[in-house]
């Protein structure tokens, strides 16, 4: 994906040049922090990328490029208090190292300067921009609300779960690609096809998260697989398993297991009762809704249009 690698140098060198060094020092320092903290720059460069994709001017979305990876980094600082996470990208989180009121602050300063980054576009385009910003700044608190929700629920449907993810994660990127195409002045329609690409390859990739984190490879996820099991969050596969055997699916949270034993007793059954075969067959069909939007778009640059079929496909079928 040479394209989009390209996309995500520019970002990194353009985000480096930001200057967040204000007074007063308590506020600003934090959000320099995050910034500083790396991340895979994806979601600026898939921006980018949407505006390249229609043979748009790429600087013409650098800024609310900019705009995207500052609120997503906002998100993540408030999502880190309330998981109450003490570690980020392997450092100490701003509310371990700051303390939670300097947390929350910093970044209601950062949704702020999210807002100045991604409003710097030609006025023409401007009331689509902000539209298309706004629904996705305010469906992501929902879909965090409904992850909440999800937590303690004992009755959540596939639908339910999927509204959630899509709230939660997958927005954002629809966004990201749906500024980028505002950028190249294209129509509506294919804005939308585009947001609707976004959306469903972010939808791909969570439902990948769920199958990674019980049958990943450790070494190549990252972390320590089962995570999900231990807590008996509501995922997908969780969901499934419920609905093919709910009996049996009770029987095991019920069982006194270690934490060992408990994720290989649940990976067999996800397998057994055939919940593992419906998740990968849901992420599938996303990914499959995902390209059929790509084509929808009717982009010219048919590189960039490659890449971004690539790419969703790597999302939804990625090993770490």
């Amino acid at each position: 994906m040479k394209k989009i690698q390209e996309f995500v140098r520019l970002v990194e060198h353009t985000l480096a040049r930001q200057d967040f060094d204000n007074d007063p020092q308590e506020l600003y320092e934090p959000i320099s922090y995050i910034l500083a903290l790396g991340g895979k720059r994806l979601r600026p460069a898939l921006t980018l990328a949407a505006c390249e994709l229609f043979d748009g001017d790429s600087n013409e979305a650098l800024m609310p490029a900019l705009g995207i990876e500052i609120f997503h980094n906002f998100s993540l600082v408030h999502d880190d208090i309330m998981d109450q996470s003490e570690k980020r990208r392997g450092k100490p989180t701003i509310h371990h190292r700051w303390g939670v009121n300097r947390a929350i602050l910093s970044g209601d300063a950062m949704l702020v300067k999210a807002y100045e980054y991604v409003t710097k576009v030609d006025s023409s385009i401007l009331p689509k921009v902000l539209k298309s910003f706004n629904r996705t700044a305010l469906a992501i608190c929902e879909g965090q609300q409904l992850d909440v929700n999800f937590e303690s629920g004992t009755n959540v449907k596939e639908g339910d779960y999927l509204e959630m993810v899509r709230l939660k994660t997958a927005v954002l990127l629809g966004c990201a690609m749906q500024l980028g195409a505002l950028s190249a002045k294209v129509s509506s329609r294919k804005a939308d096809s585009l947001y609707d690409f976004g959306v469903y390859a972010g939808m791909a990739f969570q439902v990948q998260d769920d199958l990674l984190d019980a049958y990943g490879d450790p070494d190549k996820f990252g972390k320590k697989v089962g995570g999900d099991i231990i807590q008996e969050k509501n995922t997908l596969l969780m969901i499934y398993a419920r609905e093919e055997n709910e009996e049996k699916l009770q029987a095991l949270l019920d069982a006194k297991y270690d934490d060992a034993e408990k994720v290989e007793h649940f990976r067999s059954f996800f397998v057994q009762c055939g919940a593992r075969k419906r998740a990968e067959a849901k992420r599938d069909e996303l990914l499959n809704k995902a390209l059929s939007s790509l084509a929808a778009a009717e982009g010219n640059n048919q590189e960039v249009k490659s890449e971004l079929a690539e790419f969703a496909t790597w999302l939804a079928h990625r090993d770490r």
